[in-house]
């Protein structure tokens, strides 16, 4: 990164992820997929890097980590309208469609200012100040930033550089000595000047976070979500309706010529059946388009939504106790969810207790990616660029 502008990286990562999108839309051979695939992670790895460190360093020191958690709320946004657009269009199509925002990206790089610490630590006075300035406004007194940056520069070149293999060394697998006032953020008020914190093989909390991040199963539950959607209960009294045999159809016409009156007494009536309409309907008029797709895009839209609560959660509440919330919250859910599968194994599928574990399994797996968004999915990006 010392070697390369913030900016640049993006360029070049914006390269093999053009490539990999036209590898996996035009391949007629599973090789071409894999390569395709191989260049997405080379690109996406790069821009999962340096968007972090990038919004980390241009954002005021009282936003850092709101607008911090807004880069796991952009990638949210991309998954629900990957799950949307993957309802009406073929995956070649969709590999296409994820060419635009390269290319969007590519031209707009060329628009938007370096980051100010980055040119300082570059020794670029003159443009790291220019720099500052554009990002905070011209008519803004930029002095005592500038003062900051050039002080948390300056003991940043006085620190010594652990080079990575380094890492590998036995003394660094023993517990680290974190000053306090480098990882204020991460404790609760604590007298003492500092605090151990014990990581085995581990010697940096950022590597550590995204690990157990990446290990937490997310991406598995995003990945087969439609297919987990289909196994949980297979939608018991809801799924019934989509058997296309003339019985089922005129029991769905007969649904939907059903009016209840809007007051207090029906007004729960009302809601049930409007969602259900909706529920049952939209197949039939979008031909292909099944159930569990459908969910799985409410999966999405759930995600978007608790992703937002989180960046504006993540100043007030503190980044630790965002993160024992949301770790303690997936292990229940996946507990609950694989108990509920477990269960199915053993009864059968007409019986009452296998409807319940069915709805207990997507209750738990929608808590679960709650729980994600609102902690593991957003804060070990912003405490790495911290």
């Amino acid at each position: 990164m010392l070697c390369v502008l913030n900016l640049q990286s993006l360029l070049i990562a914006a390269i093999p992820n053009i490539i990999g999108w036209l590898a996996i839309s035009f391949a007629n051979h599973s090789s071409f997929l894999f390569m395709g695939r191989l260049l997405e992670g080379f690109g996406v790895g790069i821009i999962s890097y340096t968007v972090p460190v990038y919004i980390a360093e241009i954002a005021p020191q009282n936003m850092r980590g709101s607008l911090g958690s807004v880069n796991q709320l952009s990638v949210t946004i991309g998954i629900m309208l990957a799950y949307l657009l993957g309802l009406f269009t073929n995956w070649r199509v969709l590999a296409v469609l994820g060419i635009l925002p390269c290319l969007i990206l590519i031209p707009g790089l060329f628009f938007i200012p370096e980051s100010p610490r980055w040119l300082a630590q570059m020794g670029m006075t003159e443009e790291f100040e220019a720099s500052l300035q554009v990002l905070r406004g011209f008519d803004t007194d930029i002095s005592v930033e500038v003062n900051d940056i050039k002080r948390a520069v300056a003991s940043s070149r006085k620190t010594t550089t652990i080079r990575f293999a380094d890492l590998r060394r036995r003394r660094y697998w023993y517990p680290l000595t974190v000053e306090f006032e480098s990882f204020y953020f991460m404790c609760c008020p604590l007298r003492e000047p500092s605090f151990v914190l014990v990581l085995i093989g581990m010697p940096q909390v950022g590597i550590g976070l995204l690990v157990l991040q990446q290990l937490s199963g997310i991406n598995a539950v995003l990945f087969y979500s439609s297919n987990i959607f289909e196994r949980a209960g297979n939608y018991n009294n809801v799924s019934l309706m989509f058997n296309t045999s003339p019985s089922k159809r005129i029991y769905i016409r007969k649904f939907k010529t059903m009016n209840f009156p809007f007051s207090s007494e029906y007004c729960s009536h009302s809601i049930k059946a409007f969602v259900l309409h909706l529920y049952v309907t939209l197949p039939f008029r979008c031909p292909g388009v099944k159930s569990s797709n459908v969910a799985t895009f409410g999966l999405g839209l759930i995600q978007v939504i608790a992703s937002g609560v989180t960046t504006w959660l993540v100043d007030k509440a503190g980044r630790r106790v965002l993160l024992m919330i949301s770790s303690s919250g997936m292990t229940l859910s996946l507990l609950l969810v694989a108990t509920a599968f477990y269960v199915e194994g053993y009864i059968l599928e007409d019986s009452v207790i296998h409807s319940v574990m069915g709805i207990m399994s997507l209750v738990g797996l929608v808590a679960f990616a709650i729980s994600f968004c609102l902690g593991v999915g957003a804060i070990p990006w912003v405490i790495m660029s911290e």
